[in-house]
């Protein structure tokens, strides 16, 4: 709760407005139930000749009630107007720094994370913040406010039956904060956020791959991650509710049935009451007022869970914006070379006692192709993500034109180096527009230029708007040759003297790995390559070749040499040959020919 109060401070002078008139409300609410005490007392005072009632004043005692419920509606408005601009001026405040944030931590911590736990805290935790100071917060104030003005009402018409009452609530809320307050139950509610957040993450990669699933002829039962993820959360679901079962069932036993206490009490007042008509008036009025009791501690109740519920996506967000960002180096350097030194590098993923790479020295020369190849796992994904600092690494240092990367600016560095992965993702904008987010200065004709150089310029012209197409809206969607060859003209129009390739051709058919190596020719002329290659006849004509195995530099040297040596890049060229002689039969059995 205080961290809750701390964010809602962000615009503190029109919370404090909205929680002064909140408090003003909630006094304002209890107008027709004094009204209501001076009604049966002017009943009482003319018992039983009730035809000398006056009249009159019943009446100005009835539009004082309805004055009551009419400035308790208006303060109330005003409150929510106030509550709401600071829930909006809050909520916007929190997205933009929550972005920032994501924007200057490793990108590697995105790639353990998961993009649906992200998301959950973007669209639901801190809309649920928004929630609460727009809504919440008033009725807390209101809530907390309303029972101090009830027990000045209790008190101070007649203090025997407001201590009766008080007590009764007093037992009530010594239930809730002993069940509540329980370390198990604490856990509990931490076990449940934790379930629920697998079950969104599941949720999001079942929905994203849903193609395949349907393709491969799964369901939500046989999708193994998703089918665990919901049985989790039904097994912490239920325990999560019986926890709080008992302690809900008391308190709302106890807060319902406050007459329990206030009976045998007003049986005790009466016995000794020596002005019948005053305690008649004043047990009557009780017995009017004590259901309200339990609707405005039934409302404390649950704006307060409420409260704790949100509690736990603040904490979330927290652990979010408590993560380390990038280091920045005090005296950034430069570089006038674009040679990358691997010297001694070891590196261990988050969470993993295994070393990803271990002790992996080599050079990639400037203007030349570094090819990376290995064995599934060996850590050729690992490099990639280290050059530009998507994580740092635990021992050595990778260097860039003799400045190691970690003395660099994050921007600085990224202006240097272009990635083409394996998933490329396209924005929901024009191609245009996708094409320049390499380049944000990049003109109409550059972006055209890149295009053509990328091999994507003619598909493009046949799209229904041509580069002014909308990707992903009224049916148009690229296939996965054509999302790649997007993405080199990206990385064309940024015309960084680095290039990271993480094999963009893994997956293609020949024909669009054709046009993709033909785009490559273009993107890579002249720069510092980098190539994470999977199919081997791809880096035949790189100047280097570093082998990797189980996160270890086994072999160095070019293509010819490496076959010269017959060690495990041979082993891996000899099979790959084998695989293109591979033919189906009549039988549908593949034979080697």
């Amino acid at each position: 709760m205080p961290r809750l109060l701390q964010l809602a401070a962000m615009k503190k002078g029109l919370v404090i407005s909205s929680a002064i008139l909140s408090a003003l409300a909630a006094v304002a609410s209890f107008i027709p139930h004094v009204v209501i005490y001076y009604v049966v007392r002017e009943i009482m005072n003319v018992y039983p000749n009730f035809g000398t009632l006056d009249i009159h004043r019943i009446n100005l005692l009835g539009l004082a009630a309805f004055g009551g419920i009419v400035l308790n509606i208006l303060l109330y408005f005003l409150a929510l107007m106030c509550s709401h601009l600071a829930a909006f001026g809050t909520l916007y405040e929190l997205k933009v720094n929550f972005a920032s944030h994501l924007a200057r931590v490793p990108l590697g911590f995105h790639i353990l994370i998961g993009s649906g736990k992200l998301r959950k805290i973007m669209d639901e935790n801190i809309e649920k913040i928004e929630g609460f100071i727009a809504h919440q917060l008033p009725d807390i104030v209101a809530s907390m406010v309303a029972p101090v003005a009830m027990f000045v009402i209790l008190f101070a018409i007649d203090w025997r039956f407001g201590l009766a009452a008080a007590f009764g609530v007093a037992i009530a809320y010594f239930v809730q904060v002993k069940g509540y307050g329980r370390e198990g139950s604490k856990k509990m509610m931490e076990l449940y956020m934790n379930s629920l957040e697998d079950m969104n993450n599941a949720s999001v990669e079942y929905i994203r791959g849903i193609t395949v699933v349907k393709a491969f002829r799964q369901t939500v039962y046989s999708f193994r991650r998703m089918h665990n993820a919901i049985s989790e959360y039904t097994k912490m679901v239920i325990p999560f509710t019986l926890s709080w079962e008992n302690t809900m069932s008391a308190f709302t036993t106890i807060i319902n049935n406050i007459y329990l206490f206030l009976v045998p009490v007003g049986i005790w007042a009466g016995i000794r009451a020596t002005n019948y008509s005053e305690y008649a008036v004043n047990f009557i009025f009780y017995l009017i007022f004590v259901p309200s009791i339990a609707t405005v501690m039934m409302k404390l109740m649950y704006v307060t869970s409420g409260a704790r519920q949100i509690v736990g996506g603040v904490e979330r967000m927290d652990n979010i914006l408590n993560e380390a960002e990038l280091p920045q180096p005090k005296f950034p350097g430069t570089i006038s070379s674009h040679d990358i030194v691997f010297d001694q590098v070891s590196f261990s993923y988050q969470g993993q006692d295994a070393e990803a790479l271990s002790g992996v020295t080599f050079t990639a020369n400037r203007e030349e192709i570094t090819a990376i190849v290995g064995p599934s796992g060996g850590g050729k994904s690992t490099i990639a993500h280290l050059i530009p600092r998507f994580f740092d690494v635990t021992e050595g240092s990778i260097r860039i034109g003799g400045v190691d990367v970690r003395n660099m600016r994050s921007e600085y560095l990224m202006e240097k180096v272009s990635f083409v992965f394996q998933d490329v993702f396209l924005f929901k904008q024009s191609i245009m527009e996708n094409i320049r987010i390499g380049n944000q200065n990049a003109t109409d004709d550059q972006v055209m230029a890149a295009a053509k150089a990328a091999q994507c310029h003619e598909f493009i012209l046949k799209l229904p708007k041509g580069y002014d197409t909308v990707i992903g809206t009224r049916g148009v969607h690229l296939s996965g040759g054509e999302q790649q060859r997007i993405a080199i003209a990206r990385a064309i129009v940024k015309d960084a003297p680095i290039i990271v390739l993480d094999e963009a051709t893994a997956f293609s058919d020949p024909e669009n790995e054709y046009l993709i190596q033909r785009a490559f020719e273009k993107l890579m002329h002249g720069k510092t390559v980098i190539m994470i290659a999977h199919r081997l006849s791809t880096i035949r004509s790189a100047n280097k070749i570093v082998v990797l195995d189980k996160g270890r530099l086994i072999e160095e040297g070019s293509h010819d040499q490496l076959l010269a040596k017959e060690g495990k890049y041979y082993d891996m060229w000899l099979r790959y040959t084998q695989t293109l002689t591979w033919k189906i039969n009549r039988k549908g059995a593949s034979v080697h020919v």
